[in-house]
């Protein structure tokens, strides 16, 4: 098996469920952990690495008294959210020797620092990790579309979105067990499908500027570098 990377650069998106593990919200220690080796492994093969944190996790908890709140309101909560998770996943990476930043859409000084492009891809050349929170910084868009966005701004080579599932399949596999996995899929036929990849606004983003999408699951040991390294792992979504 060849160690020679496919891909110089990435921007990951994780969800902020996946931080969850078995729990119903929070941060699962063993969880944050195992996620932070994986990415460790992409890391040592000399990869630069972004990564866009959701919130979801966090903003579970007080979904309930959400209700009803004003949707700008709501979002600004859950861009906080996110910056949390920042913060717990660069803490979980200090312990695993692993050097990163978090920069923040929203400015927080005393915890991270700003948003800033030419920062960003300086500590990605240095073989840091960037973790961006407050995704956008605006309401109503999605951390996928923050992903999306930050991808082509630091020039990654491709867009890796970490999920439950183990790429993009025909069927909901949990429900359908005779649902296949795409291997490869182009734009074109994701929406033709109606393929659930990503957002619509964060989809066309990423069609629009031809930057392709890996799904994978982080939840299957290796399965990122195996992304990295080129192999038939989860689904690649191109033009």
């Amino acid at each position: 098996m060849s160690l020679e990377p496919k891909y110089k650069r990435i921007l990951v998106k994780l969800s902020g469920e996946a931080l969850m593990g078995e729990d119903s919200y929070g941060i699962n220690r063993v969880t944050i952990e195992r996620i932070v080796n994986e990415i460790k492994g992409v890391v040592d093969l000399g990869v630069q690495v972004a990564i866009v944190i959701g919130g979801g996790n966090i903003f579970r908890g007080v979904a309930p008294a959400a209700a009803g709140m004003d949707r700008a309101t709501a979002d600004y909560m859950g861009m906080l959210a996110t910056v949390m998770n920042a913060l717990a996943l660069q803490d979980a990476m200090r312990h695993a020797g692993v050097v990163s930043r978090v920069q923040s859409a929203l400015t927080i000084q005393q915890v991270a620092e700003p948003y800033i492009r030419g920062k960003a891809i300086r500590y990605l050349e240095e073989n840091k990790v960037v973790i961006f929170g407050a995704g956008t910084g605006n309401p109503f868009f999605t951390t996928d579309t923050a992903a999306a966005l930050r991808g082509m701004e630091v020039g990654a080579d491709i867009v890796l979105k970490a999920t439950k599932v183990d790429g993009v399949y025909t069927d909901d596999p949990k429900k359908n067990p005779d649902a296949v996995r795409y291997h490869t899929v182009t734009f074109d036929e994701a929406i033709s499908r109606n393929l659930k990849v990503m957002d619509a606004t964060a989809f066309a983003l990423c069609r629009d500027q031809k930057m392709n999408i890996s799904v994978f699951s982080i939840f299957k040991a290796g399965a990122l570098k195996r992304v990295v390294l080129g192999e038939d792992e989860g689904t690649l979504v191109h033009c």
